[in-house]
């Protein structure tokens, strides 16, 4: 009977938060202490919530979303939230991509909520359907993640989730008449596809449930028309801690495996030569302390990039003979970072960024400089896929202020034009984005862009978004979002801080916001902030901040720690509880960003900054609306309830703290053209009514 009367109160029954004066679901504290090096003791009265599976959680989740959602979707209606991002939203078809003699592109069609896959033989035709979601199943959300094709252009192997899960399942199709082959794999996770004469290499993880660590990995080899059961297995470790990454090289002469082992910061490379009379796999690199990224192979011989030595990145030739001896390709920008290579016939396309903008250069294998096209500050350049030796290549130009404009680029004569481009229902003559800086903490100049309606008045009243990202290495630049442009045609201002920790000025940038310094990322975006609000462009009543992943991370810590300085903050699918985030799923993969519960000097900085650990019960802190899925098994959803539950729990929270949890989708959110409008509109609502309170 009590237990019958606990979900009752969980389900349908909310109480006034004390002192809040608004109705929250009620939230048992249930202690539970551990003990760390026989010194320090953690209190936490909601792990029980780690329990995501248990009906108690689901019913108190359901709870929550019973408060939040309402409230949610009247503050749409007031500010037209909705109407107006999905007005700005529409794009039919993800930019294309060339594998082999077709074209590919993600797309909505008819009634269909989730992108299906389309191909065509020309740009010049219309795309025709090849795999249509729907057909794989009706009552789950199915995602198409990833897709290659093999060398001689007659199979496509692709790879979907269920309802945004991390964990995937492979199928094939034959391209000539779209027939699905009988070929089904399951249980592959973190994994891509690396085809190889008829098969492709993918990897595996043993079934576990959606909180259990993703340990254990194996390579395999599946031939086209056998059953997994059948598939070659290429390599697995004892130690179930390492992961594997690997490809094959566009002739399929070589096959690459990297071995990462995070804890250890180590990486040993090994390599098949298919043209060796015996193949087999032998070491190239061992106990590497850096990364090193394999793209493709020229004349015999690899074509890599790494930072080792050179903050900025560099373009390297490795000869398998004498791998120790590596050639430089291109010398390096020392005010340019590297982001893309793509290793063609006699050529090669590097992307880098370079004072906020892109910068396009192609050369020769001997390094000579033979083009170079600087684009828009506040822009991003994707693409440039292709078959090594085509003459045409497609690359993609977006901004914060539009969609991608998708250009051929010929490569021998280097004459741009635009192929296909989304029309947009809104003019962006009366919108700018402008370079500026930030000082930090210490001194240094952290870059931000800014985005906003022409002739803003800086007197301080502007609404403003502050987002960033800063983590591992992760170069973050200018994508489209719709809510963005709500935003700013609205009067907003949006602003993107490039952090220490992401790696936007190289290596080094990015080693200064990790593991023992991670506490440098929030300096720099509380730095941030407080520049926005010195400079005029907003006040910490104007000011809301939001990041996704680690940036939700960033935003929750900044936040805690400096609560003055924001009206509204918006962390989602965020790491939280940073003393147990390696016992769950992908959790201990971070160490090397975050470091180690296990180690007593890092577990002293995790639990420094952990945002639900520094949660002071006399603190109002700033309005929250705590974001996150109920299907992610990469950042667990119980971060979020967990943080959720004890902010809503003390007398002295004041500000509003919702929590908002998208059903049947994983880290990335909402997964159908729909809920992603739904999604953005509840995020820019609740920041535009918390912004717009007396």
């Amino acid at each position: 009977m009590k237990k019958l009367y606990f979900l009752c109160l969980i389900s349908f029954i909310t109480s006034a938060a004390q002192g809040q004066g608004f109705n929250y679901p009620t939230t048992p504290k249930e202690n539970t202490q551990e003990t760390y090096f026989n010194r320090y003791t953690i209190s936490d009265d909601y792990q029980w919530l780690e329990n995501f599976n248990s009906q108690k959680v689901k019913n108190w989740v359901e709870a929550q979303n019973e408060v939040s959602l309402p409230f949610l979707k009247k503050a749409q209606n007031k500010n037209n939230t909705f109407l107006l991002i999905d007005k700005y939203a529409y794009t039919r078809f993800s930019h294309p991509r060339k594998m082999g003699k077709y074209y590919f592109s993600l797309g909505h069609f008819d009634a269909h909520e989730t992108p299906g896959l389309f191909y065509k033989e020309s740009l010049n035709v219309r795309s025709r359907i090849l795999v249509d979601p729907n057909m794989i199943n009706t009552r789950e959300k199915i995602n198409i993640k990833n897709y290659a094709v093999s060398k001689n252009s007659e199979l496509l192997a692709f790879q979907f989730n269920r309802n945004g899960s991390d964990w995937t399942e492979i199928k094939v199709v034959a391209l000539r008449n779209g027939a699905f082959r009988k070929d089904h794999l399951t249980n592959i996770k973190f994994s891509n596809i690396a085809w190889k004469d008829d098969g492709f290499f993918y990897t595996t993880y043993p079934a576990s449930d959606k909180t259990g660590q993703t340990i254990g990995q194996k390579v395999y080899y599946h031939k086209i028309g056998t059953d997994q059961k059948d598939d070659q297995l290429i390599f697995e470790r004892i130690n179930p801690l390492l992961n594997f990454r690997f490809q094959t090289t566009s002739d399929e002469r070589y096959f690459v495996l990297k071995e990462y082992n995070d804890k250890a910061g180590k990486l040993n490379v090994f390599y098949i030569d298919y043209q060796e009379p015996k193949p087999a796999l032998k070491p190239l690199l061992l106990n590497l302390k850096y990364d090193i990224e394999f793209l493709d192979s020229h004349n015999g011989k690899f074509i890599a990039t790494t930072t080792h030595q050179d903050n900025n990145g560099s373009i390297l030739e490795i000869d398998p003979v004498n791998p120790l001896k590596w050639r430089s390709i291109a010398s390096n920008f020392t005010k340019a970072v590297l982001l893309d290579v793509v290793p063609l016939k006699d050529k090669i396309i590097a992307t880098y960024q370079t004072n906020q903008r892109p910068l396009v250069t192609v050369f020769y294998y001997s390094g000579e400089i033979l083009y170079n096209l600087e684009l828009p500050v506040g822009t991003s350049v994707n693409g440039f896929n292709g078959n090594p030796e085509d003459e045409e290549f497609l690359f993609n130009l977006s901004s914060y202020l539009y969609p991608p404009i998708v250009y051929s680029f010929n490569v021998n004569t280097y004459q741009k034009k635009v192929t296909d481009q989304t029309r947009i229902n809104y003019t962006t003559d009366d919108l700018e984005i402008k370079e500026t800086e930030a000082i930090a903490k210490d001194g240094t100049k952290i870059p931000l862009l800014l985005a906003y309606k022409k002739g803003l008045n800086l007197n301080g009243s502007n609404p403003t978004i502050l987002s960033a990202y800063g983590g591992f290495g992760t170069v973050v630049t200018p994508s489209f979002d719709p809510g963005i442009i709500y935003f700013i045609k609205q009067g907003g201002i949006y602003a993107f801080a490039n952090i220490r920790g992401g790696g936007d000025l190289g290596a080094t940038w990015a080693s200064q916001g990790q593991g023992p310094r991670k506490q440098t990322s929030f300096n720099d975006f509380v730095s941030a902030a407080e520049f926005l609000i010195k400079e005029g462009y907003t006040s910490p009543a104007k000011l809301a901040s939001t990041g996704a992943s680690n940036g939700g991370l960033v935003v929750a810590a900044s936040a805690i720690q400096r609560p003055d300085l924001f009206k509204a903050v918006v962390p989602i699918v965020a790491p939280l509880d940073m003393i147990r985030f390696e016992k769950f799923t992908a959790g201990h993969f971070w160490s090397d960003e975050y470091g180690t519960a296990s180690d007593s000097s890092s577990f002293k900085r995790l639990y420094s900054y952990s945002p639900f650990h520094n949660i002071k019960e006399d603190v109002n802190y700033p309005a929250m609306l705590i974001m996150t899925s109920d299907n992610d098994d990469r950042v667990v959803p119980s971060h979020s309830y967990k943080f959720a539950a004890k902010m809503q729990n003390r007398p002295a929270q004041k500000n509003l703290i919702l929590l908002r949890v998208e059903k049947k989708a994983g880290h990335y959110g909402a997964s159908t053209i729909t809920s992603e409008v739904h999604e953005k509109a509840n995020m820019y609502a609740f920041i535009w009514e918390m912004l717009h309170q007396n």
